[in-house]
Formats: C-alpha cells, structure tokens, sequence
C-alpha cells in the first residue's frame, strides 16, 4: 500500500498536506477514532479519501446528499480513485455492489438511509472496510442546527464494526454540537482535532435591504465568477432570477417546487458555467460540489449563525478571493421569531432563540465580522481582519438609545398597534388624516423627534426588530418584545451602524492577471476538454494549477507533473495537450 505522503503526490498532484490534514489522516492510519471540524476548503475529503488508498478494503462515505455524492465520486474518478454511489438514482447498483464485493472500490458513497438498511449492513459484514467517513456529521447532533434523525442512527453501524476506524467531518459545529458528535458516535476526547473556522478568503459585507434588486444587480455586475444568491421563499427566487437575467450574467433559479427536470438541468449548467448566477433556496446547498463559486449573497437572513457559516462557506472553497454578501431587514427577524415559536419544537426554541440571537448581534454589528463569526464558534481572533466590510471602510456607530425610547414609547402611547410610517408621523408631530382621526396629535409623544432623530426611526426600528425590542404582526403593527423594558428602563442602551458612502467598484474575481493570456489560453483548453468529456472544468483543473502552469510555464511533462494539483492520472490524461498551449502563447 502507498504511504499518504505518495498518495497525496501521485493522485492528486500535491507536495505537503495542509492545516491539519496529516494529524487527521495519521490518526485513521492507525486506526484511531476522530471527529475532525475543518473549515469548507481545507480539504476534508482527502482525509478519509488518502486512507481509503492506503489502507486495506473499501472506505464507506455517508453523505447527505445524492448530488454532492455524484459530484464527489466524478472527482474521484478524475484523479484515478475508483469509487461508486449506491443510491436510489443510480441504475448501476447491481454492479457496484459486485465491486463492492470484489473488493473492486477504493470508496463507497451511501446516504444515512442507505447505511441504517438491513440489507446493506449485511453486505458490509461481508465486506472488507478500510474506514468508515462520517460527512456533515453535525447532522447527527440535536444541538446542531440541521439535525438529520437518520444520523443519529448510525451508531449501532459503528458499533457492529469496531475494528474499522471512524471519522466524522464537519465545518459547522459550536461547542455544544462538537460534545454531541463524540458522545452520539462514541469518538474519545482526545479524537477531536479542531481545524478552525476561519476562511481569510471571503470577505464578508452585509447591507440594509433597501432596493433588493437593485442592489443584487449593482453587486453581481463587480463580481465575476459564478455565485449563488439565496432567496428566503420560491416565490422570491424566482422573481429575483427573473429580474436579474436582464443583467448580463446567465441566471437560473432552483428550488423544491420546480419539476425535478428542471432542477438537475440547472444544477448542471450552474456547476460547469464559469459565470452563471444561480438564485436558489437553501434546497440548493450542500449537494453542490463546486469549488470556484466566487460569491454566495443572502437576499435575507438565514436561520441562524451557524447556517449563516455553512452557506456562505460554499463560497471560494478552491482558495481564491471570494465574497459572501448579506442583505437584511427588519422584517426578516420578524418572520423568524415567529417561525421558531410555531415551528420548531419546544425543547430547540431556546437554543434557537440563542442562535438567531447571535445573528442579529452579526448584522449590526460595527465591528470585524470575522471576529464575532470565530468568537461563536470559541476561538479567539485579533480585533480585526481586514477582509470584511466593517474593517476595510470603518461605519460610523451612533448612540441612538433616546431614539429608541422615543420610537418605543411611541408604539405604547399608540396603542401598540400601528406600523413605523405611523410611528414616525407621530414623533414628527405631523398633522396627518390618520394621525388627527386617531387623536394621536394629542399623545405627549406628538412632535418629540427633531430633524437629525427623525433621520435616524429606519434604522432604529431596524434595530429593535433585530434584537426583540420589537415585534411586527402580520399586518406591520408594532408591538413590545422581550428586549425592550430594559431600554425603556435606561438600562441598555441601543446604537446604530450608518454604512459608509459605497463607492461602485469592479472586482477581479481573484485570479491572479485576469487578462494574463496564457491564463486565458489555458483556461479555454480546459473549458473546451470539459465540454467534450461532460465535465466541469473544475474537474479538469483548478484556476490555482492554471495560474502555476502559466507563472512556471514547464516545458516538459515531467515539469508539469510537479505542479500542484497534476496528479498521474491526469498528467496522462491532459498533460500533452496543456504542454502544447504552453509552448504555443
């Protein structure tokens, strides 16, 4: 058997392991039992994919997702790794199963439901296991915030095969969820190797929703490179796709409720385009194995930080520069305290209160949003980035807690039962139909803003409906949350961020010279081979080896092989046709 060190080299091309990777892969070697939390493109896969090379027998990966699934077992191929699906999509499970028992597999990819089968654990008693992956394993925790209850079934799987080491892998996981995994899939303390969480490749931004698509359009225009926005219901995704077409960029829209036809089609254009703007929901997340998306834009908030985390970790997973855009209103909090009160079962509300929390504390916050991302997640970062909104152009904070009081007080004198337009008529003292028929012209709160606090109600209210002093009903009437006695009480005070003045501004998308010519000539190659072999590009080669390829310009095939991510078989594969390109710009 090869050691990991050859296996890294020869099948997928490259020269030292990354971050943790080696500890994680040295610990499956010797057939000890780990949970390794490893932020989205630091490589994961290769810690159970190396293994399954250098270990006897066949590594089963339980996988969430049929597409992601398919996209990993296509990349594996490509580099030379023999691996199979077994899933109710494929019609080859007869014969990969003969593999499977032929012993003809580096790597088996099953979801949760296929693994919990009876039929299947008494296939694998027959089977020889090098290891046994667990992927996106916070799904297996109900502290999680994507608990999966097939997950949490897994154990007596494990259990029946002992000798085979475990490994469980994920992005996402707080400190609760991270003691959850190891207690649920019997992984020893010492088994957890914490990666980090920080991606100094995104930069995070997060604006006020004022003009949605506008907005989305202004931002898709400065950042080439394919992205996902995500929309908050169907409906939304596809006006949002339909109102973006005009904008130049080839734009799709996918959610649950779309002909499955349809969904595959467009989840297949989106992974092979270069460009393509994809307006989705969150049913469009973790089955996309893409690793060049160069932004994911929320059209609103997501449902908690920890989800926050995994969408916008889909972003720039090969590395290169990459955005992750929020936009937000009040609104969207509102929506979703109520969703958590009539949905979400009564033993998770208060963890769930908890993480929406968090968010809200994100979004307004004047601060690094790195620091306040890594600090929910227990690490302990440097005050500041310098990749984020709030650290690259500094807000302005402002005290607004006499705002608030007034605006609150507002909604108390009135009954609790009007809207912020209302509100804020009051304040002015305006002398309005509805303000005189309601007699609210004779409330003390009748004309108590000025000028400068009546400029600053918008982003007040936005603020207490962010932090549960406020609560809109279905009809936009504004009533008292939790939150806001203290501030009433002058016992919290209440500050707002005023962006920074945006300046218009074409992003390169991260390459390294955009215009570079033998880039672009290699990029052209690879896009033509892609298309031949119904392939993503990506498949092929990363835009990290074209722009090697295009700095060192190897001469030979030897040369070439020494790049990063030129493994053997792909060496063999493409290695005379890009050495040709070389020689030729």
């Amino acid at each position: 058997m090869p050691t990991p060190l050859d296996a890294l080299h020869t099948t997928f091309g490259y020269h030292e392991f990354r971050g943790r990777q080696a500890e994680v892969i040295a610990r499956v070697m010797a057939g000890q039992n780990t949970l390794a939390v490893m932020p989205t493109g630091a490589g994961k896969s290769l810690t159970y994919q190396i293994p399954a090379l250098c270990r006897p027998g066949t590594g089963l990966v339980i996988s969430p997702l049929i597409a992601l699934m398919h996209d990993q077992v296509r990349s594996a191929e490509a580099a030379g790794i023999r691996a199979a699906a077994l899933t109710s999509a494929d019609d080859n499970r007869d014969e990969t199963i003969r593999r499977l028992r032929d012993g003809d597999l580096d790597l088996l990819y099953v979801a949760p439901e296929r693994a919990n089968m009876e039929g299947f654990r008494r296939l694998l008693d027959r089977t020889e296991l090098a290891l046994i992956a667990i992927d996106e394993a916070h799904c297996v925790s109900e502290w999680g915030h994507d608990f999966r209850p097939d997950y949490r079934l897994l154990r007596s799987l494990l259990d029946e095969h002992r000798e085979v080491p475990r490994l469980a892998l994920t992005a996402t996981a707080d400190r609760h969820t991270r003691a959850d995994i190891l207690t649920q899939l019997d992984i020893p303390e010492e088994g957890l190797i914490l990666a980090g969480f920080d991606r100094p490749n995104i930069r995070y931004a997060v604006s006020p929703r004022d003009g949605l698509a506008k907005q989305l359009a202004g931002f898709i225009a400065e950042t080439p490179g394919p992205g996902i926005i995500y929309a908050q219901s169907r409906v939304e995704t596809e006006k949002l796709a339909s109102a973006l077409a005009s904008a130049g960029r080839p734009t799709r829209a996918y959610h649950a409720g779309l002909d499955l036809s349809v969904r595959q089609a467009n989840a297949r254009a989106f992974v092979r385009s270069e460009d393509m703007v994809m307006v989705a929901t969150v049913a469009f997340g973790m089955g996309i194995d893409k690793p060049d998306v160069r932004f994911v834009a929320h059209a609103g908030i997501p449902k908690s930080i920890e989800g926050y985390y995994q969408e916008t970790g889909r972003a720039g997973r090969d590395g290169d520069p990459a955005v992750a855009q929020l936009f937000w209103g009040a609104q969207d909090f509102a929506r979703a305290r109520q969703r958590i009160e009539l949905e979400v079962d009564e033993s998770r509300r208060s963890s769930e209160r908890q993480r929406l929390n968090a968010l809200a504390g994100f979004v307004e916050a004047s601060g690094c949003r790195r620091a306040i991302l890594l600090r929910h997640f227990g690490e302990s970062p440097p005050e500041r980035c310098g990749n984020c909104d709030n650290c690259l152009t500094p807000p302005t904070a402002i005290d607004a807690t006499e705002v608030a009081r007034k605006l609150l007080s507002a909604a108390f004198r009135t009954e609790m039962r009007f809207g912020i337009t209302h509100l804020t008529d009051v304040l002015a003292g305006k002398d309005s139909d509805k303000v005189i028929s309601f007699g609210h012209n004779n409330l003390s709160v009748f004309g108590i803003a000025n000028e400068e606090e009546l400029k600053l109600i918008k982003p007040v209210a936005r603020a207490l409906l962010a932090r549960d002093a406020l609560r809109a009903d279905d009809y936009g009437g504004l009533s008292f949350g939790p939150a806001a006695r203290p501030i009433l009480k002058g016992e919290e005070a209440v500050s707002v961020v005023l962006p920074p003045r945006r300046e218009r501004r074409r992003r390169d998308g991260g390459a390294d010279g955009p215009n570079d010519p033998m880039f672009e000539a290699l990029r052209a190659l690879r896009r033509d081979l892609a298309k031949t072999q119904g392939v993503p590009p990506y498949v092929i080669f990363h835009d990290a080896t074209l722009r090697e390829m295009a700095a060192v310009k190897p001469g030979n095939l030897r040369a070439l092989g020494e790049i990063n991510g030129v493994g053997a078989r792909k060496l063999e594969a493409y290695g005379a046709a890009f050495l040709e390109v070389l020689r030729g710009v």
